[in-house]
Protein backbone atom coordinates (compact mmCIF):
# COMPACT_ATOMS: atom_id res chain seq x y z
CA UNK A 1 0.00 0.00 0.00
CA UNK A 2 2.38 2.63 -1.51
CA UNK A 3 -0.47 5.17 -3.37
CA UNK A 4 -3.70 7.01 -1.72
CA UNK A 5 -5.78 4.78 -4.26
CA UNK A 6 -4.66 1.48 -2.07
CA UNK A 7 -5.02 3.05 1.11
CA UNK A 8 -8.70 4.29 0.15
CA UNK A 9 -9.57 0.60 -1.27
CA UNK A 10 -8.25 -0.59 1.74
CA UNK A 11 -10.18 1.60 4.13
CA UNK A 12 -13.18 0.91 2.45
CA UNK A 13 -12.86 -2.80 2.41
CA UNK A 14 -12.12 -2.89 6.17
CA UNK A 15 -15.14 -0.49 6.82
CA UNK A 16 -17.48 -2.35 4.89
CA UNK A 17 -16.77 -5.33 6.71
CA UNK A 18 -16.69 -4.20 10.46
CA UNK A 19 -19.49 -1.19 9.37
CA UNK A 20 -18.88 0.59 12.28
CA UNK A 21 -21.95 2.32 11.47
CA UNK A 22 -23.86 -0.98 11.81
CA UNK A 23 -22.64 -1.83 14.85
CA UNK A 24 -23.47 0.92 17.17
CA UNK A 25 -27.64 0.01 17.51
CA UNK A 26 -26.12 -2.89 18.43
CA UNK A 27 -24.13 -1.99 20.69
CA UNK A 28 -26.77 -0.17 22.18
CA UNK A 29 -29.11 -3.30 22.35
CA UNK A 30 -26.35 -5.46 23.95
CA UNK A 31 -26.03 -2.58 26.75
CA UNK A 32 -29.79 -1.16 28.05
CA UNK A 33 -29.61 0.46 30.73
CA UNK A 34 -25.96 1.40 31.20
CA UNK A 35 -24.67 4.55 31.70
CA UNK A 36 -22.59 6.54 29.70
CA UNK A 37 -19.63 5.66 31.54
CA UNK A 38 -19.93 1.92 31.69
CA UNK A 39 -20.76 2.09 28.01
CA UNK A 40 -17.60 3.81 27.23
CA UNK A 41 -15.64 1.69 29.54
CA UNK A 42 -17.32 -1.47 27.14
CA UNK A 43 -16.26 0.20 24.07
CA UNK A 44 -12.47 0.97 25.03
CA UNK A 45 -12.57 -2.91 25.90
CA UNK A 46 -14.11 -4.28 23.01
CA UNK A 47 -11.78 -1.86 21.11
CA UNK A 48 -8.99 -3.02 22.57
CA UNK A 49 -9.84 -6.77 22.16
CA UNK A 50 -10.40 -6.11 18.41
CA UNK A 51 -7.00 -4.00 17.69
CA UNK A 52 -4.97 -6.76 19.60
CA UNK A 53 -6.47 -9.42 17.28
CA UNK A 54 -6.12 -7.90 14.27
CA UNK A 55 -2.71 -6.88 14.82
CA UNK A 56 -2.08 -10.78 15.50
CA UNK A 57 -3.74 -11.84 12.62
CA UNK A 58 -2.18 -9.53 10.56
CA UNK A 59 0.98 -10.70 11.50
CA UNK A 60 0.52 -14.07 12.18
CA UNK A 61 -2.94 -14.82 10.43
CA UNK A 62 -1.92 -17.50 8.11
CA UNK A 63 0.71 -19.10 10.20
CA UNK A 64 -1.01 -19.60 13.39
CA UNK A 65 -4.61 -20.70 11.28
CA UNK A 66 -2.09 -23.35 9.42
CA UNK A 67 0.08 -24.28 12.77
CA UNK A 68 -3.33 -25.17 14.33
CA UNK A 69 -5.25 -26.66 11.66
CA UNK A 70 -7.65 -24.38 11.17
CA UNK A 71 -8.91 -23.51 8.16
CA UNK A 72 -10.74 -19.96 7.04
CA UNK A 73 -13.77 -21.85 6.24
CA UNK A 74 -13.58 -23.33 9.62
CA UNK A 75 -12.83 -19.92 11.55
CA UNK A 76 -16.13 -18.85 9.28
CA UNK A 77 -18.45 -21.60 10.88
CA UNK A 78 -17.21 -21.51 14.10
CA UNK A 79 -17.77 -17.64 13.90
CA UNK A 80 -21.37 -17.71 12.22
CA UNK A 81 -22.33 -20.12 15.20
CA UNK A 82 -21.08 -17.93 17.90
CA UNK A 83 -23.70 -14.88 16.24
CA UNK A 84 -26.71 -16.89 15.67
CA UNK A 85 -26.54 -17.83 19.90
CA UNK A 86 -26.31 -14.11 20.27
CA UNK A 87 -29.18 -13.23 17.86
CA UNK A 88 -31.92 -15.64 19.59
CA UNK A 89 -30.39 -13.87 22.70
CA UNK A 90 -31.19 -10.56 21.60
CA UNK A 91 -34.74 -12.04 20.09
CA UNK A 92 -35.88 -13.94 22.61
CA UNK A 93 -34.75 -11.32 25.87
CA UNK A 94 -32.61 -14.37 27.33
CA UNK A 95 -30.34 -11.34 28.18
CA UNK A 96 -32.16 -9.39 30.00
CA UNK A 97 -33.46 -12.45 31.81
CA UNK A 98 -30.62 -13.02 33.08
CA UNK A 99 -30.11 -9.74 34.36
CA UNK A 100 -33.66 -9.66 36.35
CA UNK A 101 -32.34 -12.90 38.04
CA UNK A 102 -28.93 -11.08 39.72
CA UNK A 103 -27.70 -8.06 41.00
CA UNK A 104 -26.94 -4.93 38.75
CA UNK A 105 -23.29 -5.21 39.76
CA UNK A 106 -23.24 -9.12 39.14
CA UNK A 107 -24.86 -8.58 36.15
CA UNK A 108 -23.13 -6.49 34.67
CA UNK A 109 -20.13 -8.59 35.10
CA UNK A 110 -21.25 -11.47 33.80
CA UNK A 111 -22.76 -10.28 30.64
CA UNK A 112 -19.96 -7.95 30.02
CA UNK A 113 -20.42 -8.14 26.01
CA UNK A 114 -17.05 -6.33 25.13
CA UNK A 115 -14.68 -9.55 24.26
CA UNK A 116 -17.89 -11.31 23.03
CA UNK A 117 -19.53 -10.85 21.24
CA UNK A 118 -18.96 -6.77 20.65
CA UNK A 119 -14.56 -7.76 19.86
CA UNK A 120 -15.70 -11.18 18.51
CA UNK A 121 -17.32 -12.05 16.21
CA UNK A 122 -18.67 -8.74 15.58
CA UNK A 123 -15.65 -6.56 14.94
CA UNK A 124 -12.49 -8.90 14.81
CA UNK A 125 -15.18 -11.57 13.18
CA UNK A 126 -14.42 -13.68 10.13
CA UNK A 127 -14.78 -11.28 7.71
CA UNK A 128 -12.31 -8.73 8.96
CA UNK A 129 -9.75 -11.28 9.91
CA UNK A 130 -9.70 -12.91 6.70
CA UNK A 131 -9.49 -9.39 5.23
CA UNK A 132 -6.30 -8.07 7.03
CA UNK A 133 -4.73 -11.64 6.19
CA UNK A 134 -5.00 -10.66 2.78
CA UNK A 135 -4.01 -6.78 3.40
CA UNK A 136 -0.53 -8.02 4.60
CA UNK A 137 -0.59 -11.20 2.27
CA UNK A 138 1.71 -9.34 -0.05
CA UNK A 139 3.44 -6.81 2.46
CA UNK A 140 7.58 -6.65 1.78
CA UNK A 141 8.26 -4.97 4.60
CA UNK A 142 7.49 -3.30 8.34
CA UNK A 143 5.92 -0.41 5.72
CA UNK A 144 3.33 -2.86 4.23
CA UNK A 145 2.55 -4.09 7.66
CA UNK A 146 2.22 -1.11 9.28
CA UNK A 147 -0.20 0.59 6.76
CA UNK A 148 -2.20 -2.01 6.74
CA UNK A 149 -2.80 -1.90 10.97
CA UNK A 150 -2.67 1.99 10.71
CA UNK A 151 -5.65 1.69 8.65
CA UNK A 152 -7.40 -1.20 10.82
CA UNK A 153 -6.70 1.69 13.51
CA UNK A 154 -8.79 4.10 11.85
CA UNK A 155 -11.54 1.61 11.54
CA UNK A 156 -11.73 1.05 15.40
CA UNK A 157 -11.49 4.58 15.96
CA UNK A 158 -14.50 4.80 14.12
CA UNK A 159 -16.09 2.02 15.93
CA UNK A 160 -15.15 3.73 19.42
CA UNK A 161 -16.83 7.20 18.22
CA UNK A 162 -20.02 5.88 17.24
CA UNK A 163 -20.14 3.52 20.54
CA UNK A 164 -19.61 6.75 22.58
CA UNK A 165 -23.01 8.48 21.19
CA UNK A 166 -24.92 4.70 22.12
CA UNK A 167 -26.65 6.36 24.89
CA UNK A 168 -27.66 9.39 22.71
CA UNK A 169 -29.04 7.45 20.33
CA UNK A 170 -31.14 5.61 22.87
CA UNK A 171 -32.53 8.92 23.98
CA UNK A 172 -33.47 9.36 20.74
CA UNK A 173 -35.53 6.02 20.06
CA UNK A 174 -36.78 5.91 23.52
CA UNK A 175 -37.51 2.39 25.30
CA UNK A 176 -40.34 1.11 22.73
CA UNK A 177 -37.73 2.00 19.74
CA UNK A 178 -35.15 0.14 21.59
CA UNK A 179 -36.85 -3.17 21.56
CA UNK A 180 -38.48 -2.96 17.91
CA UNK A 181 -34.78 -2.56 17.23
CA UNK A 182 -33.63 -5.39 18.96
CA UNK A 183 -35.62 -7.41 17.51
CA UNK A 184 -35.65 -6.73 14.06
CA UNK A 185 -31.60 -6.34 14.70
CA UNK A 186 -31.84 -10.06 15.85
CA UNK A 187 -33.28 -10.80 12.44
CA UNK A 188 -30.44 -9.32 10.88
CA UNK A 189 -28.19 -10.60 13.63
CA UNK A 190 -29.33 -14.46 12.66
CA UNK A 191 -29.46 -13.96 8.92
CA UNK A 192 -25.49 -12.81 9.01
CA UNK A 193 -24.65 -15.87 11.07
CA UNK A 194 -26.14 -18.30 8.15
CA UNK A 195 -24.05 -16.35 5.91
CA UNK A 196 -21.39 -16.84 7.86
CA UNK A 197 -21.88 -20.46 7.97
CA UNK A 198 -22.48 -20.79 4.71
CA UNK A 199 -19.52 -18.68 3.51
CA UNK A 200 -17.60 -21.69 5.35
CA UNK A 201 -19.57 -24.57 3.54
CA UNK A 202 -18.98 -22.66 0.36
CA UNK A 203 -15.05 -22.91 0.84
CA UNK A 204 -15.29 -26.41 1.89
CA UNK A 205 -17.36 -26.87 -1.59
CA UNK A 206 -19.84 -27.93 0.36
CA UNK A 207 -22.91 -25.24 -0.75
CA UNK A 208 -23.52 -23.50 -4.07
Amino acid sequence: MNTLPEFIAAFTALFVVIDPIGLTPLFIAMTPNLDAKDRRAIALRACAVSIGILVVFALLGEQLLSFIGISMPAFQIAGGVLLFLTALDMLFERRQARRQDTTDETATIENDPSVFPLAIPLIAGPGAIATMILLTGEAEGATDYGAAIGVMLAVILLVFILFNVATWLERLLGKTGINVVTRLLGMLLAALSVQFILDGLKGFGLAG
